[in-house]
Parts: structure tokens; C-alpha cells; sequence
């Protein structure tokens, strides 16, 4: 069964940050909260973990989409070609924010996404995430957890998620009750924004 951790946004615990970070070095797959709905998550070096990741979403691994969740802009240049300034200053203005941007990988993508050439990166306004993705030293892949009921498309309550999903995670965060709306994804490969899905949030282009 998996591990259960309160971690309060206001002010997270180092100690239990800590402790999240050791089981996802340790190649765990994690339920963390973000500023849109709950996510699973694993170390982006680790490609074992991000199989199993893969496989939880019933998806193969080359061809998943994950979003890169990042704690804030400075290690973008790690994983992101170099970007012009507009598109630089429109990634400040939003954020961190409730935004998945998708923007051109660079040759330091994890090998398994390295012939997708984009990546989703997120800055999510949520301190949990931040502080788990800054103790870790690298950003984490996400991918929301959907429910199978088709009116609630996300569990909002962590402890329904630990009863669904305690067998097949190391640990579930309690970060209080998450949203239900995913993220706004924007495409920011081509000349102009175009945003793929609506979302939470209202962009500021």
C-alpha cells in the first residue's frame, strides 16, 4: 500500500518534502496535488519509473505526452531549444500559473522522448510541487489522474484517490482537496500562440 503524507500548501514540511524526494530517487511513482487537478508523477531521470507511469495510463511510453513540471523558468534552457523574447516574456507573465506550454525540445530530453522534438513544460502556482521539483534537483513528468466516471472527470478528495490508486503507487501526497479542471494547453512551436485545449486559467498573451 502506498505511503500517505499531509503536506500542507501554506507552508510545506521539509522534512516530508524530503521524504517524497527520497521515494522518487528511489524510482517511485508518486500522486502529487498542483494547481489544477491531482497528477501522477515520477523523477524525469528515471526511465523505469516513467514506464510504469506509462503503464498506469494504459499508454506506451514513447508516444505518452507528459508535461515536465519545473520549478521555475531557469531550467528551462535544459530541456528547451533557445526561445525568441516574446515567447520568453509571455512564459513570465503566466507564470506560475494553471498552463502546460508546449515549446521545442532540445538534444537533452530523456531518450525516450527525444523524437517527439516539443515538450510540455509546466511552472504549476502550487508550493507543494515547487518545493518536491527544487529538493529534487530536476524537474518531474506529470500526467493528470483522470476517474472512469464521466461526470467527475478528475478525483478531487485524496483519500479517494488513495483507495483507487494505493496499489499501484509508492505514495500519495494529502495536499487538501484538488481542482477538477485540467490545465490550459498552449502550442508555442509555431509563429503564434494557438491554444490546443481550454483549460483552467485565463492566459495573458
Amino acid at each position: 500500500m502506498a505511503e500517505f503524507i499531509k503536506i500542507y500548501e501554506e507552508n510545506p514540511n521539509p522534512k516530508e518534502i524530503k521524504r517524497v524526494v527520497k521515494i522518487l530517487r528511489d524510482g517511485g511513482v508518486i500522486i502529487f496535488p498542483s494547481d489544477t487537478v491531482y497528477a501522477l508523477g515520477c523523477d524525469i531521470t528515471n526511465h523505469r519509473a516513467m514506464e510504469r507511469v506509462a503503464q498506469l495510463r494504459g499508454i506506451k511510453l514513447e508516444k505518452a505526452n507528459f508535461s515536465f513540471i519545473c520549478e521555475d523558468l531557469s531550467n528551462l534552457s535544459d530541456y528547451v531549444k533557445q526561445i525568441d523574447s516574446p515567447t520568453f516574456k509571455l512564459l513570465k507573465r503566466n507564470l506560475p500559473g494553471p498552463y502546460t506550454f508546449i515549446l521545442p525540445g532540445n538534444n537533452n530530453l530523456p531518450t525516450v522522448f527525444k523524437k517527439k522534438k516539443e515538450v510540455g513544460i509546466r511552472v504549476p502556482d502550487n508550493a507543494i510541487a515547487r518545493a518536491i521539483v527544487h529538493e529534487l534537483g530536476n524537474p518531474i513528468i506529470s500526467t493528470s489522474i483522470r476517474d472512469e466516471d464521466e461526470l467527475i472527470e478528475y478525483t478531487t478528495d485524496p483519500e479517494l484517490i488513495l483507495e483507487k490508486w494505493g496499489n499501484l503507487v509508492d505514495l500519495v501526497i494529502d495536499g487538501g482537496y484538488g481542482g477538477n479542471i485540467a490545465s490550459t494547453v498552449i502550442d508555442l512551436t509555431g509563429d503564434e500562440p494557438v491554444v490546443i485545449r481550454e483549460g483552467k486559467g485565463s492566459l495573458d498573451l
